[in-house]
C-alpha cells in the first residue's frame, strides 16, 4: 500500500473523483502543507496557508503512481495558481505532496510529460508532505452526502468507470 496527497481545488470533488478508481483503497479530505500541523476549515478559509487535500492510499499492484497522475491532470487546470474553477486561494492550489521519497522518480515522469503534452511549465507543487490534518467529517465523501453540491470537475469526469 502506497500514499499520495492530492491538492486539487475544492477536496469534495477530488475525493469522488479518485473514490471511482480500482485500486484506491481509500480516501480522506484534509488539510496539508501549511504553517502549523494542526488547522481547521474556518483558519483554510481565513488564509492559514494550508491547501485542501485528498490523502489517497492506493494499491501499487493494481494502480500506478503513473495512471494516478494521469487521473489527477485531469481534474485540474496545472497552469493555473490558486485557483481550480471557481475556488479562488491559497486553499486551493494544486500539489503533490509525498513521504516516500521512492515515488519521486514515476512523478518526475509524470510532471515532465505532462509539460511535454501542454507546452507550458506546471504550476503545480511537487514536494515531500510537511504536514496533514484530516478534515471535519462533514467534508468527509461529502459529495456523496450531497451529490447537487458545488464541484469544479465537470460531472462527466465523476462517473468515469459507468
Amino acid at each position: 500500500m502506497k500514499t499520495l496527497y492530492l491538492a486539487g481545488g475544492c477536496f469534495w470533488g477530488t475525493q469522488r473523483f479518485f473514490d471511482q478508481f480500482d485500486g484506491v483503497k481509500k480516501t480522506e479530505t484534509g488539510y496539508a502543507n501549511g504553517p502549523t500541523d494542526e488547522t481547521d476549515y474556518k483558519a483554510v478559509c481565513a488564509s492559514s496557508g494550508h491547501a485542501e487535500t485528498v490523502k489517497v492510499d492506493f494499491d501499487e499492484n493494481e494502480i500506478g503512481v503513473s495512471r494516478l497522475m494521469e487521473y489527477y491532470f485531469m481534474i485540474i487546470d496545472p497552469t493555473s495558481v490558486n485557483k481550480q474553477g471557481e475556488d479562488e486561494g491559497v486553499q486551493y492550489r494544486t500539489g503533490v505532496y509525498y513521504e516516500d521519497e521512492s515515488l519521486l522518480p514515476e512523478l518526475k515522469e509524470a510532471f515532465a510529460a505532462e509539460e511535454r503534452k501542454i507546452g507550458a511549465p506546471l504550476m503545480v507543487e511537487l514536494m515531500p508532505l510537511m504536514n496533514f490534518c484530516p478534515a471535519e467529517e462533514y467534508h468527509q465523501k461529502y459529495l456523496e452526502k450531497n451529490p447537487t453540491g458545488y464541484c469544479h470537475i465537470a460531472p462527466w469526469l465523476l462517473d468515469l468507470k459507468k
